[in-house]
């Protein structure tokens, strides 16, 4: 499994609930690009329309040896699962305060995968107490690598 992207935001903005990964349905000159070029998965989000989820304001940049002048790299694409995951995450969408982010983009194989979360937003204490326990850990991990060494 090779990590092309990350969506650091959305981990430190939103609780996550459930993950569930995903295919992507994509151009062959958007393969090429991204196992050349780093995606933005900045401000990306996913939307439930006419019983399909799919990945918005995505970046994903030019494939440098692509001739053809009419790309758009921010287009929407679709997103592939099973019906009983589409049917699941559009019955938890109908709840309050829960959302769907894109976490990560990867090479599982040949194949492109997103991995996608139901989310709820973070209160700006949640986020406060992340920073910290994030610093508790970080400081931890310094104590003991001195302490081995």
């Amino acid at each position: 499994m090779k990590i092309i992207a990350r969506n650091k935001k959305a981990i430190f903005d939103y609780d996550l609930v459930d993950e569930f990964e995903a295919g992507i349905r994509l151009e062959g000159r958007e393969v090429k690009s991204l196992r050349t070029n780093k995606p933005n998965l900045k401000g990306a989000y996913v939307s439930f329309f006419e019983s399909n989820l799919w990945l918005k304001n995505v970046n994903i940049p030019r494939y440098r040896c692509d001739g053809t002048a009419n790309y758009e790299p921010a287009r929407d694409r679709q997103l592939l699962l099973k019906k009983s995951e589409i049917e699941k995450i559009s019955r938890k969408l109908n709840e309050t305060g829960i959302t769907v982010v894109p976490i990560s983009l990867y090479f599982k194989g040949p194949f492109l995968k997103v991995k996608i979360a139901l989310a709820r937003g973070k209160k700006k204490y949640d986020k406060r107490e992340s920073i910290k326990k994030r610093e508790q850990d970080r400081q931890t991990q310094r104590m003991m690598k001195n302490y081995r060494g």
